[in-house]
């Protein structure tokens, strides 16, 4: 398996069987949307692939057999895209990768929420682009359990390829974060889990509280694609990091079947599908066809679009509802 240095992987298909990739690629709200009988996979999304041919056009699903064998570099982290293709994404979506230091800066201030004070796992520096990692024990506050804070429910919206959730390299200049200095949130949750617990079993449940309750959302398949791969790499980093040896086939399935549900390809401003609001064709009285814009897109209302609803999945239940129904302010 390689280490977090090594951020031209994409060799999941090769250290797990291309079962654990295809789990990867799994879009769970078009799957269940179009309910055919078929598993669907995340789409493109982008048209920075089309000169590759057959399969690799704006609304093709990624396959595994895109990303693997000779095809096993075309999907690479943005900081080793070309210079003119990465201006033309931030053009084309705003893509822009934030640093670290700013990612660990930002959730230092959510810890403030339950802890009480912001600087519980690092101390920063210089000003604040470096840090110093706390090695003792995390203190749980009086009152509080580390399970309470493993359920707290984070959501990474436009998510990239995951640097607020987990942070395996600094997505601006590739450079590799040893696991004892990482910063992201899911991180910080998988330390918690491994300083109050004691062997495997235990470890392993309380990271599938921490995967269960953590979201996150992109439009670009491929970045969506790596986001969902650092997720993957780093929940066997930590339990190899605890426990001397990689975790079983089975535990790879269960954590990629939550990332397919829990990090989705999603547009952030209309809570669907992207690119499946479409317009609607009536006939009137007349027998003369209407044609009638997305009733969402026409009055930029998250409750009204048309498109492919994405799930959110209770894992307590197994019941999937679209994520529009979960927020209490939806409208856009």
């Amino acid at each position: 398996m390689p280490d977090s240095s090594d951020i031209l992987w994409n060799d999941i298909d090769k250290d797990y069987g291309k079962e654990i990739l295809e789990l990867l690629l799994v879009d769970q709200s078009v799957t269940v949307a179009k309910n055919d009988g078929k598993t669907h996979h995340i789409f493109w999304a982008t048209n920075d692939y089309e000169s590759r041919g057959t399969g690799y056009d704006f609304h093709d699903e990624i396959a595994v057999e895109a990303i693997t064998d000779e095809n096993r570099h075309v999907v690479m982290p943005r900081v080793l895209k070309r210079q003119e293709l990465q201006k033309k994404r931030v053009k084309a979506k705003a893509e822009i990768f934030t640093p670290s230091w700013m990612c660990n800066f930002m959730v230092n201030n959510l810890d403030e929420l339950f802890f009480g004070n912001r600087e519980v796992f690092n101390k920063e520096i210089n000003d604040r682009h470096n840090w110093v990692v706390k090695r003792d024990k995390i203190a749980i506050p009086e009152g509080k359990t580390w399970q309470e804070f493993v359920k707290i429910r984070w959501m990474e919206y436009c998510c990239g390829e995951a640097p607020f959730i987990v942070s395996r390299y600094d997505t601006t200049t590739g450079e590799p974060i040893p696991i004892e200095s990482r910063i992201g949130f899911l991180d910080r949750k998988l330390r918690i889990v491994s300083e109050n617990t004691t062997g495997e079993e235990e470890w392993l449940e309380g990271a599938r509280m921490a995967y269960q309750n953590t979201l996150g959302n992109e439009w670009a398949g491929d970045s969506l694609l790596l986001a969902r791969e650092n997720l993957l790499y780093t929940f066997t980093e930590y339990f190899a990091h605890r426990f001397g040896h990689q975790p079983t086939k089975e535990w790879l399935r269960i954590i990629a079947d939550i990332i397919s549900w829990n990090i989705a390809q999603m547009d952030g401003l209309k809570l669907v599908v992207p690119d499946t609001c479409h317009d609607v064709v009536t006939t009137n009285l007349l027998g003369e066809k209407e044609v009638h814009p997305c009733p969402g897109c026409k009055v930029r209302d998250a409750r009204k679009h048309n498109g492919i609803p994405v799930l959110v999945k209770s894992w307590s239940t197994g019941l999937a509802v679209p994520l529009r129904m979960c927020l209490k302010n939806n409208k856009k």
